[in-house]
């Protein structure tokens, strides 16, 4: 068993020293120009030598991307509550959720700046929350309605109250779906905030960062910004995979 899950780790990580090796190897061989694409080497000096900067920034939409996640995934829960409660709810809402859920950043960045001002990150945040919304609603949503009805049949035999049915049967068979939204939310929000830092709002962030590091024509930076996001994504991910281990687990003993 400790083999096994050894291999799961020891894999992934030999491929990605291999595919870094190969970029590193084709961009020596071919003399490939850092406005193309620079070698991990590059990158990871920068990284190394940047590597306050690159906190500060990653910081700063990490920030964002964890309001706009809570608060996404706090209304979105709630709203699919409601709408699992009141199916007309759901046939007026779900009109409303779909549009949110193509409505392009790049619309509504520029209009939040206008609203709350280009030094607030509010823009951001409502952005990330928007982005996280639609996942966590949908996966909560069909949560809710997993409760098989012999299951709701043996708990009105037993004279249970609504609450005690929402409570033994329907939250979980919910919860598997809703940590699911969660982890797909967790990158979605990371992603959204720092998308929208390229349209305005406050010089901080990594969005921010690699379009000064672009324009300066310092591309190993720039690459080294996107790897600061990429770490911030991964975090973002293994916390809510972590998360739902512990409380998985914790439903298991109980």
């Amino acid at each position: 068993m400790r083999a096994a899950r050894w291999q799961t780790v020891a894999a992934p990580l030999a491929l990605g020293v291999v595919a870094l090796a190969l970029w590193q190897l084709c961009v020596t061989a071919f003399a490939i120009r850092p406005f193309v694409i620079p070698g991990p080497l590059a990158i990871a000096a920068q990284f190394g030598q940047r590597t306050e900067v690159i906190w500060t920034a990653s910081l700063a939409t990490a920030t964002n991307a964890l309001v706009g996640l809570v608060a996404g995934t706090v209304i979105g829960t709630l709203f699919a509550m409601l709408a699992a409660a009141w199916r007309p709810i759901d046939q007026l809402t779900a009109p409303i959720v779909t549009a949110l859920a193509v409505v392009p950043i790049v619309a509504l960045a520029p209009v939040f700046y206008a609203m709350f001002g280009a030094g607030a990150n509010t823009g951001r945040q409502l952005i990330a929350a928007i982005a996280v919304f639609t996942p966590v609603y949908f996966n909560v949503l069909r949560g809710l309605r997993q409760a098989r009805p012999i299951h709701r049949d043996l708990m009105r035999a037993y004279a249970a109250t609504a609450a005690q049915t929402t409570r033994a049967v329907t939250l979980p068979a919910a919860l598997p779906f809703f940590f699911t939204g969660l982890r797909i939310a967790s990158s979605l929000a990371v992603i959204s905030a720092l998308v929208a830092e390229y349209f305005g709002g406050p010089v901080s962030g990594l969005g921010k960062a690699i379009t000064s590091a672009v324009s300066s024509s310092n591309y190993p930076l720039a690459w080294a910004f996107v790897l600061g996001a990429i770490l911030t994504g991964l975090v973002f991910y293994c916390a809510t995979y972590l998360l739902e281990y512990v409380v998985m687990a914790r439903r298991r003993v109980s």
